[in-house]
């Protein structure tokens, strides 16, 4: 049986980000989650419903259902974040998945709370869409040229090699 996949994303100021990082996972890593959990500051957290609708939209394109959930966060409120972050990550660990997380679209203390477990526990991947002029358009609108996506732990492998 196949491993299970878990994708986690961090809303920050931007919608887009997080959906266009998704649109490139799917693309170009063909990373396809079971699971989708969205860690969001509560300033940001207007913008779930229809992130997640957007990502359930995405997800059909490429002929899968993943579920979705969320969990909000006070605003710069690092410990909380670490706290539920690395819970979320362990029990996913423990259900034996596999485990992703986008950084692109969080703000510094969401990121900085997410890589503490990201490196601790060994993240499977830790994406993010680097982007030359930031646009707020569909990924697929952006010049290629002016966007990479880019995995921290894969490109760590190589350098460790």
């Amino acid at each position: 049986m196949p491993e299970k996949r878990a994708y986690i994303t961090l809303l920050g100021r931007s919608a887009w980000a997080v959906l266009n990082t998704y649109y490139a996972v799917l693309v170009e890593k063909s990373y396809y989650p079971d699971t989708i959990h969205i860690f969001a500051e509560k300033s940001y957290a207007e913008d779930l419903d229809s992130i997640i609708e957007g990502m359930r939209a995405l997800s059909e394109e490429f002929e899968f259902k993943p579920e979705i959930s969320s969990t909000i966060i006070e605003d710069n409120d690092f410990i909380t974040a670490v706290e539920k972050i690395g819970e979320m990550v362990k029990e996913l660990k423990k259900q034996g998945c596999s485990v992703a997380i986008d950084i692109t679209p969080g703000r510094k203390p969401l990121v900085s709370a997410a890589l503490i477990p990201a490196v601790k526990l060994r993240l499977e991947h830790i994406f993010y869409l680097a982007v030359k002029k930031l646009e707020p358009k569909p990924y697929m609108m952006i010049p290629i040229a002016n966007q990479q996506l880019r995995d921290f732990m894969e490109e760590a492998a190589r350098v460790r090699e």
